[in-house]
């Protein structure tokens, strides 16, 4: 059996790992466990290889992104772990399978299970293989909302948002803007924000729009 890009010895160690409490014992508790400890210290490691001139504090907070549940889930997502996990009646029929916890939990048991299967090495070469892009991304700038927003459009062959100044109120010194970003596709719609000046608002309206937008999409 095939999973994370390593062909297991034991494939009793792979169905485990995608085995959810749901379906008694055994399942993947003991396993994730095992595999959180794992998948922090190796991201650490590549954090500290890959930014000689960061901070602890950078460190912690950059590796946190990177094994945040959110962020596991999203991997998940990507290797259709889902599709491969064994889950009880109950949260099969409550879409288990989509649930970001349930999917982070089975990312880290795999981890572990590569790690039982094939030895120290073999488990950091396949985070290493896994993360490497992802930590190498994270120190750069991130693009502003209104930038991310145009270029996910532009990847759809959709059209431009149109920003519209709806207002201003309060005194000249603290004064509040309220803009509305305008989308005609993938279908007409609205997202309101306010802000402290007018390209506050218009960001603020934006990531709003593309929140919306990457939701639907999943």
């Amino acid at each position: 059996m095939k999973l994370l890009g390593h062909c297991f010895a034991d494939a009793g160690l792979a169905t485990l790992a995608l085995t959810h409490r749901s379906m008694g014992q055994p399942h993947n508790e003991r396993l994730e466990f095992l595999g959180d400890a794992l998948l922090n210290m190796l991201v650490a490691e590549m954090l500290f290889e890959t930014y000689p001139r960061a901070d602890e504090g950078a460190l912690s907070r950059m590796r946190a992104q990177l094994v945040s549940g959110a962020a596991l889930a999203d991997m998940a997502r990507e290797l259709e772990l889902g599709a491969q996990l064994k889950l009880g009646p109950g949260e099969l029929k409550s879409g288990g399978f989509r649930r970001a916890s349930i999917l982070a939990d089975a990312l880290e048991a795999a981890i572990a299970a590569v790690h039982l299967d094939a030895g120290f090495a073999t488990c950091r070469e396949r985070v290493r293989a896994l993360f490497g892009s992802r930590v190498e991304a994270i120190h750069k700038p991130r693009k502003d909302p209104k930038s991310r927003l145009q270029e996910w459009l532009q990847g759809k062959g959709l059209p431009l948002p149109e920003y519209r100044l709806d207002g201003s109120h309060g005194e000249e010194h603290a004064k509040v803007f309220e803009v509305t970003c305008l989308l005609e596709q993938p279908q007409a719609m609205q997202f309101s924000a306010d802000g402290a000046s007018r390209r506050v608002a218009e960001q603020a309206a934006a990531a709003a729009a593309l929140a919306a937008l990457e939701g639907e999409s999943r």
